[in-house]
C-alpha cells in the first residue's frame, strides 16, 4: 500500500543524480531557476574570494581565506568557504557566496543519493563531471553576475593520488597538476604556490605552501582576507588521504599562520624559493615556516 504523505514520484525506482531528480518533480528548489530582476545583479550579494588547493605525496590539501566582499565593502570576516563535499573529497567555492554555498549542499545531496542509489561510490572524475553539470545549470545566473566558480579536491583511491579540478562559468572541467587557486586573489596565490611548491612536501609542509600562498594573494588583493591576529580568525584548511578527509584544528592552522606571520616580519616579501633545485632541511626555501 502506497504512503499518502508521499507523493507516487518518491516511492518510484529513479536515476541516480538527485539533481535530475530535482529537476523533475520540484525544479523551483534549483538555484539556478529562481528568477532574478533584469540587470546585473553580482554586486547585491557578498562574493567568496581565494580558494587554493596543492597536493603532497599521499593526499591533496585545500585551504580558503575567510572574507566576503560586497564591492569595496567587507561582508563579513569569518565565512567558511571550504566543505567536505563526501569522504574523500572538498569543494571550494569562489564567487556569490548565498548560491555557492546553496550548490555546495546540493552537489553533497547528490553524492550521497548516488551511493545510496547505486550501493557503491561515484570515483573521482564521476564527480568532478556531476559538479560541472551543476556549474552548467547555474550559467543563466553567471550570466546576471551571479557566477559561481569553485574548485574541487580529494583523494582518488584508484589511482592512490590527490587530484585537483577547476571549473568555468560554463561547466567546463580541467584537471589541475600539482596545485592551482581560483578567486580574486588566485594569480597572486598561484604565483607564491610556483615559488613554494615541491613534489615531495609533507602534509604540514604543504598546508605552511598553501596558508604562505593565502597571505600572499591577501597582500595584494584587497577582497582576500590574510590571517586576523586580533580576531584569531585563520584560513579553513581541509586535508584529505587514502584515509578520508579532516578539517585541520584550528588551533594547528593558527599555529601555521604565527609561524608565517613571525616569518614576515623578518621578510616581507616571503621565503625564496631554492635556485639549485631540492635541499635537504626544508621544503619550501629555507623559511616558510
Amino acid at each position: 500500500m502506497s504512503d499518502p504523505r508521499l507523493p507516487a514520484a518518491y516511492l518510484q525506482p529513479g536515476v541516480s543524480s538527485f539533481a535530475d531528480f530535482l529537476a523533475a518533480q520540484a525544479p523551483d528548489l534549483l538555484p539556478a531557476r529562481r528568477a532574478v530582476p533584469p540587470g546585473n545583479a553580482g554586486d547585491l550579494a557578498p562574493h567568496g574570494t581565494t580558494i587554493v588547493a596543492a597536493t603532497f605525496p599521499g593526499g591533496v590539501v585545500m585551504a580558503g581565506d575567510r572574507r566576503a566582499t560586497m564591492g569595496n565593502i567587507i561582508a563579513q570576516r569569518d565565512i567558511e568557504k571550504v566543505f567536505p563535499a563526501d569522504e574523500f573529497s572538498a569543494v571550494g567555492i569562489a564567487g556569490t557566496a548565498g548560491l555557492a554555498v546553496e550548490m555546495v549542499r546540493l552537489f553533497q545531496t547528490e553524492l550521497e543519493h548516488y551511493e545510496k542509489i547505486e550501493g557503491t561510490t561515484l570515483s573521482m572524475d564521476g564527480k568532478a563531471n556531476r559538479l560541472a553539470a551543476l556549474i552548467r545549470g547555474n550559467l543563466g545566473m553567471a550570466m546576471q553576475g551571479l557566477a559561481v566558480v569553485p574548485l574541487f579536491a580529494g583523494y582518488d583511491l584508484a589511482a592512490d593520488q590527490g587530484r585537483i579540478f577547476s571549473y568555468d562559468v560554463t561547466g567546463g572541467r580541467y584537471e589541475e597538476t600539482a596545485f592551482h587557486s581560483v578567486g580574486s586573489g588566485s594569480l597572486f596565490a598561484r604565483g607564491a604556490l610556483k615559488k613554494l611548491y615541491r613534489d615531495d612536501l609533507s602534509a604540514e609542509d604543504c598546508v605552511t605552501v598553501v596558508v604562505q600562498a593565502l597571505y600572499d594573494a591577501a597582500d595584494d588583493d584587497s577582497a582576500t582576507g590574510g590571517p586576523d591576529l586580533a580576531r584569531r580568525i585563520f584560513p579553513v584548511v581541509q586535508v584529505i588521504t587514502a584515509d578520508g578527509g579532516r578539517r585541520m584544528a584550528d588551533d594547528d592552522v593558527a599555529a601555521i599562520a604565527d609561524r608565517v606571520v613571525a616569518g614576515r616580519m623578518v621578510r616581507p616579501d616571503g621565503p625564496a624559493a631554492p635556485l639549485t633545485g631540492p635541499t635537504t632541511g626544508s621544503t619550501t626555501g629555507g623559511d616558510a615556516r
